[in-house]
């Protein structure tokens, strides 16, 4: 029997694709109530939360049990598609890592978002052109085309401004 587990994954999605980046991003304009505005602090929260924290998280989890990716968002439960799940999670810890590294490198931001949200948004089309089956797979979607508009964003301004 297929557990539920559509309300926890979109639970994770929500605290790290906004919850927590935008209570970071608040407590970092109070504590330098001073300091002008500029998208640096936003690009940098999601960055670490949306992508960093997000990718890392879910890559350990696709390495360790690849049944949740393979069966609740993409459908699949030939468990011959573990192997494959394993390798995308580690694909996943290898550009999550760079994104939670540049909170305390900043000169690692602008390649972390670069690859981090080209990633993002490549699996999101992904999921459009495979037409989403589920809700995880629609909730995976719709995040992976946020963050990457987000870091595309985040990574013009900082190349034009």
């Amino acid at each position: 029997m297929k557990k539920n587990t559509g309300n926890a994954y979109l639970g994770f999605l929500i605290l790290v694709m906004l919850v927590l980046p935008l209570v970071s991003v608040l407590t970092e304009a109070a504590l330098n109530a001073d300091a002008p505005f500029t998208i640096e602090p936003a690009g940098k929260w999601f960055l670490f939360w949306g992508i960093g924290m997000r990718l890392l998280i879910a890559g350990l989890r696709q390495a360790l049990n690849p049944v949740f990716t393979a069966r609740d968002i993409f459908n699949i439960t030939d468990v011959a598609s573990h192997a494959l799940v394993r390798e995308l999670g580690f694909s996943n810890i290898c550009l999550g890592l760079p994104g939670v590294v540049s909170l305390f490198f900043p000169h690692w931001r602008l390649a972390a978002a670069c690859a981090g949200g080209l990633y993002m948004g490549i699996a999101g089309i992904q999921h459009v052109f495979k037409k989403p089956t589920g809700s995880n797979e629609i909730t995976a979607m719709i995040s992976d085309l946020f963050i990457f508009l987000l870091m595309a964003a985040y990574v013009l301004t900082a190349v034009l401004c």
